[in-house]
């Protein structure tokens, strides 16, 4: 590293020290490299690939991924197909976030209840 890079690491604050953050998302898929010869054909890689982006999404928008695919799921059969967009991560953030402080809520009542 250069002093070039050390002296705008120190003037902007915003900047991380190291690449951690970079090396631990890409890990998922170095770590998923040998299961990929495992799906079967290249039909289903396809679609695992679909699974990992909108896991992957699902995830730098905050969101929990297995909430957001139960609700997909959910919706998918009766959704219009023209309006798959709706089912996009960013577009059901706030209602996710409502149904999980429901779902707390419900958590932390039955736990008083019993």
């Amino acid at each position: 590293m250069g002093k070039g890079a050390l002296v705008r690491y120190r003037d902007d604050g915003t900047l991380e020290i190291d690449n951690n953050a970079a090396e631990r998302a890409l890990r998922t898929i170095a770590l998923g490299r040998k299961n990929y010869l495992f799906f079967g054909s290249d039909a289903g890689g396809e679609r695992a690939t679909n699974l990992y982006t909108l896991i992957g999404t699902a995830k730098l928008n905050g969101i929990d991924p297995e909430a957001y695919l139960q609700v997909v799921i959910e919706r998918i059969a009766e959704h219009p197909v023209n309006k798959l967009d709706a089912l996009l991560p960013w577009n059901l953030k706030d209602q996710l976030a409502r149904c999980q402080s429901r779902t707390v809520t419900i958590s932390l009542a039955s736990r008083v209840l019993l």
